[in-house]
């Protein structure tokens, strides 16, 4: 099989390798805030009806749903929104550059999940079974 054809066969798979590692990073995130794994000790008094409690709850649930492949386009076009929010109330004020004020997680998830929410979530996932 030439090159051409080896890309043909491997992106649509590739596509669901990216929403699940995308979804298993981001699903981290929650689990650090809501149930304390992996621990970070400045959730440590966190509120499930704060901001970051809201914010964890998102990450878990659309994480999984992402992982699987569920509603996978419209649960990545919020998430996408999430993190554009997330990245101007939380990261932008901080300064402009991403790199310079922690936001460089917020503005690649929310470029990713807007990928996804356009290009689907690949042949690996629930969607594409239904």
């Amino acid at each position: 099989m030439d090159y051409q054809g080896i890309i043909l066969e491997w992106s649509p798979r590739l596509l669901s390798v990216l929403r699940i590692v995308a979804a298993l990073l981001f699903m981290m995130h929650g689990t650090s805030k809501l149930f304390k794994i992996p621990h970070q000790a400045q959730y440590d008094n966190l509120r499930l009806t704060s901001l970051l409690g809201v914010q964890g709850v998102l990450e878990v649930v659309g994480g999984l749903l992402l992982l699987v492949g569920l509603f996978s386009r419209p649960v990545a076009f919020v998430l996408s929104g999430d993190m554009a929010v997330a990245y101007f109330i939380v990261h932008r004020p901080k300064g402009w550059l991403p790199i310079l004020n922690g936001g460089d997680d917020a503005v690649l998830f929310c470029f990713v999940f807007l990928y996804l929410w356009a290009a689907g979530p690949g042949p690996w996932s629930i969607d594409a079974r239904l």
